[in-house]
């Protein structure tokens, strides 16, 4: 049981798009002129179950070969092309050239672009083509450590991938495969970002495109003018923090009664609203959604197709978690560090990003924090009173409650 997902650790939110780079000093491989690579399907693609967990930022993480070596990564349909960590020892400095710039979530990060021999993800195999390369921080995974890849549209797109959530695997099928049956939603490969992207209703208004992203944590997120035109004035509002590949972004929080994606009608949705000028609409888009809204369902992704197709799950008929802490917190080892202080909530008046604390209610924080149950304080039953040692030695007592 997945306790501390939601109740303790920011839902992070990644995604970036590289269809147009700027000219840069050093000579770079436009994305057009690069090599794509050869691709082949085995024939057993669907026995080829990749097993996966997720990450603390709701991503999905998993293994795979990429010339021959074994490699973390994340599966990530925000992302145009699959992209390499810099610090990954799976980086050949000899090969690497300049790539250009792409915009991320909290601004912009340089690209290089490096061949690669071989990729194997499932039933999946690419010969020749490459890879983007840009620096991967571990705060995009919520996670102690960095991953070394994020698969992208490039490599994902031209098949069915179907996710299967509650057994925590997925796999890669040709595409117009019907595996499930459930409530469809359209979807397409957008040719001006070359993601994954659909609609949704929002208080009786239709935003689009909508950016499927499986790299992003968050349930679904939405401009302010989407937000505006909604015109869900009625639901009180807090703030809560994501962090992208170029650092991180504060955006508005609600809990919305209903929306829909395509035929299927979701209810009591975390719904986050970026500030104007945010990511999303500095890319042309109306929004995301992301793997925090997708989890609750089987999903099948087929652009191909043009549909994906949301099967429910068990999580889907539960309400989302709220903090009543007001606290939005990242794990530090055997500490835990104040990442946003959310507007309005119980600890606005006296907490500040940066604090650290290292004991709950007495108890030291475990090097488990994350999967044990004393992460469950942070969105604890309204009226509690708990008991936050910090690390410089001062103790502070919250009340919780309801604010959102």
């Amino acid at each position: 049981m997945r306790r501390a997902l939601l109740t303790l650790v920011p839902l992070l939110a990644v995604l970036t798009v590289s269809a147009r780079e700027p000219t840069v000093p050093t000579p770079a491989i436009s994305p057009e002129a690069r090599d794509r690579g050869v691709y082949h399907l085995a024939t057993d693609a669907e026995a080829r179950w990749v097993p996966f967990d997720l990450t603390p930022g709701n991503q999905i993480r998993f293994t795979m070969q990429l010339d021959g070596r074994k490699v973390t990564a994340i599966l990530d349909t925000g992302v145009s092309y699959t992209l390499l960590a810099k610090a990954s020892p799976a980086v050949d400095t000899a090969k690497l050239v300049a790539g250009g710039s792409a915009a991320a979530i909290g601004g912009s990060v340089a690209l290089g672009w490096m061949p690669t021999r071989s990729l194997a993800l499932g039933g999946l195999a690419r010969t020749g083509g490459g890879v983007a390369v840009a620096s991967l921080p571990a705060i995009a995974t919520g996670s102690a450590a960095a991953v070394d890849l994020l698969v992208g549209a490039d490599l994902l797109a031209g098949y069915a991938l179907d996710i299967d959530y509650a057994a925590h695997r997925f796999r890669l099928l040709r595409s117009g495969r019907m595996p499930f049956k459930g409530e469809t939603a359209p979807l397409r490969i957008s040719t001006q970002r070359t993601v994954y992207e659909s609609a949704i209703m929002l208080g009786g208004r239709r935003l689009a495109p909508i950016v499927v992203d499986t790299g992003d944590g968050s349930s679904i997120t939405v401009t302010a003018a989407g937000w505006h035109a909604a015109n869900l004035k009625a639901l009180r509002t807090t703030t809560a923090i994501a962090f992208g590949l170029a650092g991180p972004t504060v955006s508005g929080l609600a809990i919305v009664p209903y929306l829909r994606v395509g035929a299927l009608v979701a209810r009591e949705t975390e719904v986050r609203i970026e500030p104007a000028g945010g990511f999303s609409q500095t890319i042309g888009t109306a929004g995301r959604i992301g793997s925090g809204f997708l989890q609750s369902y089987r999903v099948l992704l087929d652009p191909g197709a043009r549909h994906m197709i949301l099967r429910r799950g068990p999580r889907a008929y539960r309400p989302p978690l709220r903090s009543t802490s007001g606290l939005l917190i990242g794990i530090e080892n055997d500490r835990l560090k104040v990442l946003h202080v959310m507007r309005g909530g119980p600890a606005a008046a006296s907490w500040k990003d940066g604090d650290m604390i290292c004991m709950i209610d007495g108890a030291a924080v475990p090097r488990d924090y994350a999967t044990n149950s004393i992460a469950a304080w942070s969105a604890g039953a309204p009226g509690r009173v708990v008991s936050l040692g910090l690390c410089d030695g001062s103790t502070r007592a919250l009340t919780l409650r309801n604010f959102y």
